[in-house]
């Protein structure tokens, strides 16, 4: 367990905010995961490490759940203030041999998002389409920091996004190429379902890699 004192809040909507941490010695492979909490609190919860592995901070995306305990207190954190953090876990990762010579998908709904925000961050040079699923834009968190045509918006309430409608069904709509490596992060039905789609596809089972929220 380390302590890690906080830089700075970024509030992105009325519920999701980033938190910049010093990073100091920490070390993290792109797509791994932390535990976070107030020093000296029993109460943490695990969050996706948002910044890049090249970035001299360390940044977690977080939506404010509601009747949350730990994403309510963290958003009432102030600069200066000091969080324990325990990880990196998980294997949610990149093949460094295939990062070179595939195409890569990542599909994202909501706040799942931070995970491939990572590994587009760490990794510029790949050659990768996102397609992030919210309901309105004002979820497309940060969408301005990806490169033009390397990000498209699924809204399903309103038709400001890309394309109208929920990812699985742009993915109906628009074959991927089996060749491609895809990567799905956010909730269960839309994992499922997307699974299942590129399955249909052609893409085997090898390239798809998956990560729930819950």
């Amino acid at each position: 367990m380390r302590s890690h004192k906080v830089i700075e809040i970024r509030n992105l909507t009325s519920s999701t905010y980033v938190i910049r941490m010093e990073k100091n010695d920490f070390t993290f492979k792109t797509g791994q995961y932390i535990t976070l909490g107030f020093s000296g609190s029993i109460d943490r919860r695990e969050y996706s490490i948002y910044s890049s592995e090249n970035d001299n901070f360390l940044e977690v995306l977080i939506k404010e759940v509601e009747n949350g305990l730990v994403s309510k207190k963290l958003k009432r954190c102030k600069p200066g203030d000091y969080l324990d953090v325990d990880g990196p876990f998980g294997h949610f990762s990149l093949e460094e041999s295939e990062i070179g010579r595939k195409k890569f998908l990542f599909i994202a709904t909501g706040t799942g998002i931070s995970p491939i925000h990572s590994f587009v961050e760490t990794h510029p040079e790949m050659d990768y389409q996102v397609l992030h699923g919210v309901r309105i834009e004002e979820e497309a968190y940060e969408k301005d920091s990806y490169p033009n045509g390397k990000y498209i918006l699924c809204t399903s309430r309103e038709k400001s996004g890309d394309y109208h409608g929920r990812v699985t069904d742009y993915l109906m709509k628009n074959p991927i190429p089996s060749d491609t490596v895809c990567y799905l992060c956010g909730n269960c039905h839309m994992i499922y379902e997307a699974y299942d789609i590129l399955e249909k596809q052609g893409i085997s089972l090898g390239p798809i890699h998956t990560e729930v929220y819950f």
